[in-house]
């Protein structure tokens, strides 16, 4: 949105007291991250200037959405005086859709309102799938219910390539995914080391390079379906919380961040995919891919899965769980990443080979 003079008018006024009629702002032209405005005005009957920095939205550089840009900015307006012979910050804005700008600058902490979610966790059905071999009905009007919603939203694509290969970028090089998630592993745990860690890091980044041709895959996400963050309130009907990550994605990772839970309470259970689990994930797959007609999404699952496997085998978020689970989660990653294609039938395949995997680190 192209800044008004009108609107930076209005704010200069009230933030820097610029006398009314006195502002213009002039264009400084673009760089590499974005462009430049001069704001010229009256303070107090002396001529003062003002830079105005707007970040574009459309070459990548994790820049995609507003809150990336707001970003960079309240780091700078937090840092840029605190470094010798730098410029100063002197304020954040956010323009509002009606063109005005507001400040967001200065906070010490910042904090989220929403709505409170009802229902009941979908974590509490996965425990009760703990002595069942098949599904119950109402477990699989569940599953159908997940697996066709995700199909549906799944179905609005967008074209951005910079965002789609973001989104991988992020998989595993971002905070609260892959890497983020292994640097919250305590080093001596007993189940792992790090060169097992670095292992996986570096199969991640060998699928990187092959989905960076999948670029027409970006579509709308949830980001971290899992099922503390689906809420049933009645049979099929349900509400989601904690929407992560950004708006656009690879459909794998919602498909993965569902399924690797099937995996980790059937490992809790059974120590292998069996029972309901198997059940469950066998026809989530078929229900999510007959709806959707993605068959692709089993070419690309392989380092979501790496990445879903890391979090639950994570004593941080799971203390309880054994060091035998966490070693088969971990083995599960290698042998997904080492497959070709993912295929939900070979879990324990996968698990197995991982596990003859494994001994070179140990």
């Amino acid at each position: 949105m192209k800044p008004s003079a009108g609107r930076f008018a209005e704010y200069l006024q009230s933030a820097f007291g610029a006398a009314p009629g006195s502002v213009r702002l002039s264009a400084l032209g673009r760089g590499s991250h974005g462009r430049g405005y001069r704001a010229s005005f009256l303070q107090k009957g002396a001529g003062r200037k003002v830079i105005i920095k707007a970040l574009d939205k459309n070459i990548g550089l994790g820049h995609d959405y507003p809150s990336d840009r707001a970003e960079v900015f309240l780091l700078a307006s937090e840092t840029y005086g605190k470094f010798p012979s730098h410029v100063k910050a002197l304020d954040v804005l956010s323009m509002q859709p009606n063109g005005s700008a507001m400040s967001i600058s200065g906070g010490a902490e910042y904090y989220l309102v929403m709505e409170e979610g009802e229902g009941v966790s979908y974590f509490d059905d996965l425990r009760e799938m703990r002595e069942l071999k098949n599904l119950r009905r109402r477990d699989r009007e569940r599953v159908s219910a997940l697996a066709r919603f995700l199909a549906r939203a799944h179905a609005r694509k967008k074209d951005a390539p910079a965002l789609y290969l973001r989104k991988v970028r992020d998989i595993i090089g971002h905070g609260e995914c892959l890497m983020g998630v292994f640097d919250t592993y305590p080093v001596n745990n007993g189940f792992t080391n790090l060169a097992e860690l670095a292992a996986i890091e570096k199969a991640c980044v060998d699928w990187r390079m092959v989905l960076k041709e999948k670029t027409e895959r970006l579509s709308r996400v949830h980001g971290d379906f899992h099922p503390g963050n689906i809420l049933f309130r009645e049979r099929k009907s349900f509400c989601l919380l904690d929407r992560s990550r950004g708006e656009y994605g690879e459909p794998a990772d919602d498909v993965t961040a569902l399924c690797i839970n099937y995996i980790f309470f059937s490992l809790m259970e059974h120590g292998k995919m069996a029972g309901a689990y198997e059940d469950a994930q066998s026809f989530f797959y078929d229900e999510y891919i007959g709806t959707s007609g993605d068959e692709a999404v089993n070419e690309v699952s392989a380092p979501f899965y790496a990445f879903r496997a890391a979090v639950v085998a994570n004593p941080l978020f799971y203390p309880e769980v054994t060091d035998d689970v966490r070693g088969k989660l971990l083995a599960f990653a290698h042998g997904a990443l080492r497959a070709k294609e993912f295929s939900p039938a070979k879990i324990n395949s996968y698990i197995s080979d991982g596990l003859k995997f494994r001994k070179r680190f140990f």
